[in-house]
């Protein structure tokens, strides 16, 4: 019972050094505590509760490898977050493919009247424009307004200048008013 207490309360710092350690049982306590984080994370970056999912998944397994090679020189949620990322990417670049099929699909349902051709939720519109922006745009706004990290920690993230973030969300916001008027939300 002593170790349950000590586990649920020790630092994220903590418990990093136990599972860098081999200390499975910290491992798991510090997936459970940052498992909603990565989920939400990957579930903005692609829209889709079974992709975010598999996300989900895969940075769990990706944590198991690469826990040891956390050097601890910003927050933990920062480098996981790229560790998101990466994952999301991945998942992206091996789908494209299959992405080709649901385009297709989704045209199709569209045509015959089967599926919404626009969210019906504005909020989600708005994320739906998101998705569609270049990459470090996406990833500047998912992070500064999705997850509500700073431009220092968002450009710590991703690995670029704090001003290089500042400049990615200007120009997110110019694309974002043209796509959502182009949409019909504005």
């Amino acid at each position: 019972m002593a170790m349950m207490l000590d586990e649920s309360e020790a630092s994220d710092a903590e418990l990093i050094g136990r599972a860098k350690g081999g200390d499975r049982g910290a491992f798991g306590k510090l997936l459970e505590r940052h498992y909603d984080f990565v989920y939400r994370a990957a579930y903005r970056w692609c829209g889709k509760k079974a992709d975010a999912e598999d996300i989900a998944q895969e940075v769990c397994v990706r944590l198991g490898r690469a826990i040891r090679d956390y050097r601890g020189g910003g927050a933990f949620t920062t480098w996981l977050y790229s560790v998101t990322l990466n994952a999301a990417r991945d998942m992206m670049r091996k789908s494209a493919r299959d992405m080709a099929k649901t385009e297709a699909y989704s045209v199709h349902a569209l045509i015959s009247g089967e599926a919404s051709a626009e969210p019906e939720d504005p909020a989600e519109a708005l994320w739906v424009a998101v998705r569609q922006l270049p990459d470090k745009q996406r990833d500047a706004v998912l992070l500064v307004y999705g997850e509500g990290l700073s431009h220092a920690a968002a450009a710590e993230a991703m690995a670029i200048s704090e001003t290089t973030v500042s400049w990615h969300i200007h120009e997110a916001k110019k694309r974002l008013k043209t796509l959502m008027r182009s949409a019909g939300e504005v």
